[in-house]
């Protein structure tokens, strides 16, 4: 059995999660209920990031703790993993023992290493991303510098550890160049090989001016910077530093699921250091782009936050996992408008696949009482034609998967959906039963039956509450919801279930 461990960052608790959180989760689910059908070994980790002067800076404002303001929004996360009806693994906090623990082990192995030594840092910080800057890096305005991100950063001098990511550039240039699927999509690739081209500089690792952190072993005056601390997440899941474990034996290295603007510290610091602790470094980090809404950046300041609850409660869960997979490429940024929701959701969903689903399963339900013979003949050129369509929809469908590429699965899926419907119409089941020809129109509905299981089975990990709903129509059991029976015809007639639209058309009252 093949094992697969996926991850999505873990998320900055400073503020309550919003649709970028939601979809960086729904896309690592979709990938582990892939891989699921596959009987693959799956690990799927996601959690907060609660540690750094952000949230020590967020728990004062709200006039908290910093222990009892992360323990509230920590919550408000993993509420949200339930509510997206994502099936989890794990659920890491940063705050928790295990993964203190697991730093400060991370921590010592790259001391002993000598990969860590203490110096004095000066430079400009961005608190709001965690993050320094070159000079060259900034934005000038009214007399002050600004990070790429907008925000405001300040100039740092203070005593500090460094990690030797200098040492690490040639290292990592080489695996790049050796593994160049290690990071997608492709334009994300170019981007980190030309930042490392570019020259790495010794990486500050540490922080004096505050203390909600991680204390850094044998000098409690520091305390970890939020990077290390955080990217240790996914080694803590799998309960580093016990590397002799079966769940860290089977599943690390992982993917990496995670947003453009943190590829940097996935892609250069991680794997610096785990090499550098004689780890293995990730097997693929999958970077993907930002939503905006309609049109427009998403900002407290301009009030247009997409609120997960509020669009799920509008539209439907699997709605809108639906949309947010298949309206842009996996990877690129997107754009977020209720006509979009709307037009996509009543083209592929309620007009294609439930259309499709509906008048099949109606008509067997009207006219065949809910029997059908599974007659399905592969001798006749237009049913075998459609037949074999959908292998070589499956196969493609696994090949993008398999790269993490979500709407191009999608896309394959929603063609054949489209001939099955092309099918339908042609073939014509109701005229079939008209002309008394009970045996062709059998077949016929057989077919279409067939390509609606399939169909369905290929779309369960995208809308799986849904493809539930289609299984019981159909009349099949929930546990053949697995790729072992993708080419398995059934043998004996089947009652269809009372059928009702599985995907009402939603209506634009703009």
């Amino acid at each position: 059995m093949n094992s697969f461990y996926i991850t999505t960052p873990i998320y900055y608790v400073n503020d309550k999660p919003h649709i970028g959180h939601a979809y960086t989760t729904i896309a690592c689910d979709i990938l582990a209920r892939y891989h699921n059908l596959k009987n693959n070994n799956v690990y799927f980790l996601t959690g907060t990031d609660e540690h750094g002067q952000k949230v020590e800076k967020a728990s004062i404002e709200n006039s908290s703790d910093p222990q009892s303001f992360t323990d509230r929004m920590s919550g408000n996360f993993k509420e949200l993993v339930s509510f997206l009806n994502c099936n989890i693994n794990d659920f890491i906090r940063t705050t928790e023992i295990r993964h203190k623990k697991a730093a400060q082990a991370l921590w010592k192995k790259l001391f002993d290493n000598n990969q860590i030594y203490l110096g004095n840092y000066k430079g400009w910080y961005s608190v709001r991303d965690e993050a320094f800057f070159s000079e060259n890096e900034l934005i000038k305005k009214d007399n002050k510098f600004y990070a790429p991100s907008g925000a405001e950063v300040e100039w740092l001098k203070e005593e500090s550890y460094f990690f030797k990511l200098s040492e690490w550039q040639d290292k990592l240039l080489e695996y790049y160049i050796t593994n160049p699927s290690a990071i997608a999509p492709i334009t994300r690739y170019n981007e980190v090989l030309s930042f490392i081209k570019s020259g790495l500089k010794d990486l500050s690792i540490s922080r004096t001016t505050f203390k909600w952190g991680v204390p850094v072993p044998n000098n409690d005056k520091h305390i970890m910077y939020v990077w290390i601390d955080a990217l240790t997440n996914y080694l803590t899941a799998l309960g580093y530093p016990n590397i002799e474990n079966e769940l860290f034996i089977t599943h690390w290295p992982a993917v990496h699921i995670v947003g453009k603007d943190i590829l940097r510290f996935h892609a250069i610091y991680w794997p610096a250091f785990l090499m550098g602790a004689n780890l293995e470094p990730p097997k693929k980090i999958y970077a993907h782009g930002w939503w905006t809404n309609s049109g427009e950046k998403i900002s407290k300041s301009l009030g247009n936050v997409i609120d997960p609850y509020q669009i799920v409660k509008t539209y439907g869960l699997d709605q809108i996992r639906y949309f947010l997979f298949s309206e842009v490429p996996f990877g690129n940024d997107g754009d977020f408008s209720h006509n979009s929701v709307i037009k996509r959701v009543n083209a592929d969903l309620s007009n294609n696949f439930g259309n499709l689903v509906q008048r099949v399963c109606s008509f067997i339900n009207k006219n065949c009482d809910s029997i059908v013979d599974n007659r399905i003949n592969i001798e006749n050129v237009e049913d075998k034609g459609l037949l074999d369509l959908s292998v070589v929809k499956f196969d493609k469908y696994k090949s993008y998967l398999d790269n993490q590429e979500i709407d191009k699965a999608i896309k394959e899926v929603v063609e054949l959906i489209t001939k099955a419907n092309v099918y339908c119409d042609k073939l014509a089941p109701w005229l079939l039963k008209n002309k008394n020809e009970i045996i062709r129109m059998n077949e016929v509905l057989s077919m279409l039956i067939e390509i609606i299981r399939r169909a369905s089975l290929m779309l369960f990990p995208v809308i799986p509450d849904s493809v539930k709903k289609i299984f019981f129509i159909l009349n099949i059991n929930e546990n053949k919801i697995n790729f072992d029976y993708f080419n398995q015809l059934p043998k004996l007639s089947v009652k269809i279930n009372i059928s009702s639209p599985i995907f009402p058309r939603i209506e634009n009252k703009t």
